[in-house]
């Protein structure tokens, strides 16, 4: 049975959709659709000893066509997923450098999207790693770190950077943002499951810290997690409950969750079954209908548009359209499909009239 919160939550997105925002007493409400995306290898071509590292240099047969086409398929995907109202947050997982960002938020699509870029080179072997585009008319960063990984039983190893970013937005409200790519899953689930479960451990560090500074911090965090909702490194580790728990001070809601129970798609498909690897979870704060700044799981959506698919002739149905499949170039958009979710920010009307 739908609970108390989606039933509020629900009448209120229609009424803000449909009810001109100044006929409201006191507030406007602005809506800032948060993304996630991995975007599978999004590799430079250009060789540079300070951005790039060479074994990810022309693998596969990467070439400047291949690379301009990705950009430009990213940049659909991004305008696509906003429609008339581009995303304000867009995490990326997979992409490669700087120099990569500036030539997607510049030169592609996004050019008049005016996207800022939070990003530091990791020290991930593969030269990957994760990356925030925002809006700065809506969002503004005031701190931009990575969270350095270190595991305890191999001081030697290496793996993305947790992105950590916290910015006002436009009602003044902070949030706080973590864009997250954990250890995959080669070698097999089991044996590589610790690696993901230290870094989840890493992450809830972080949140925790939060926590105590503020019980009711604005949280998000995003990304890529070889890991399934109801895997270890989510539930026992990062404490990320389903979205329809009951609300607790301090936990985290994992909104995703009902998505991948539901297993008819999900952001990736492995043998035939679809899954959440990708996922959003938020602060218990975020799940207040009464907050300034709020949102529900109900409000949770894989971006399943029919250019990212194809279809599926082994296992049937229909497949994310990727852009390599194996060693040989396939020309398509990602292996993974993009999340996002809406969150409603209250707003005064002297702010809603801004420019």
């Amino acid at each position: 049975m739908m609970r108390l919160r989606e039933i509020v939550l629900i009448l209120f997105s229609y009424l803000i959709f449909t009810i001109p925002v100044f006929a409201q007493s006191n507030d406007s409400v602005e809506v800032v659709r948060v993304m996630s995306y991995n975007v599978e290898n999004f590799l430079d071509y250009r060789h540079d000893s300070l951005l790039s590292t060479p074994d990810t240099i022309n693998i596969k047969g990467w070439s400047a066509s291949r690379y301009y086409q990705k950009r430009d398929n990213i940049a659909r995907v991004i305008t696509a997923v906003g429609g008339w109202n581009p995303p304000v947050l867009v995490g990326l997982c997979e992409i490669q450098n700087q120099r990569v960002l500036d030539d997607l938020t510049r030169y592609s699509a996004l050019r008049n999207l005016h996207y800022k870029v939070s990003h530091f080179e990791s020290p991930d072997p593969r030269g990957i790693d994760v990356a925030l585009l925002y809006q700065p008319k809506f969002f503004k960063p005031y701190l931009e770190k990575p969270v350095r990984i270190r595991f305890a039983d191999n001081p030697h190893r290496h793996t993305r950077d947790i992105l950590y970013v916290a910015g006002k937005l436009r009602n003044d409200d902070t949030l706080h943002v973590f864009v997250n790519h954990f250890p995959s899953r080669l070698g097999g689930e089991l044996e590589s499951q610790d690696a993901r479960l230290q870094v989840a451990a890493v992450l809830r560090r972080q949140v925790d810290s939060l926590f105590i500074l503020n019980a009711r911090a604005n949280i998000i965090i995003m990304g890529d997690f070889n890991d399934y909702p109801d895997n270890d490194s989510m539930t026992r580790v990062l404490g990320a409950l389903p979205d329809d728990a009951p609300i607790a001070e301090k936990s985290l809601f994992n909104l995703c969750y009902t998505t991948n129970k539901a297993a008819r798609i999900g952001s990736y498909k492995h043998a035939g079954e679809w899954g959440m690897l990708d996922q959003i979870v938020v602060s218990s704060h975020l799940f207040e209908p009464k907050a300034s700044v709020f949102t529900s799981g109900s409000m949770l959506h894989v971006f399943d548009a029919p250019f990212l698919l194809e279809d599926d002739l082994k296992w049937f149905g229909k497949q994310p359209f990727r852009t390599y499949v194996g060693m040989k170039y396939h020309g398509g958009f990602s292996d993974h499909l993009p999340v996002y979710v809406d969150l409603f920010i209250r707003k005064s009307l002297e702010l809603h009239s801004d420019k």
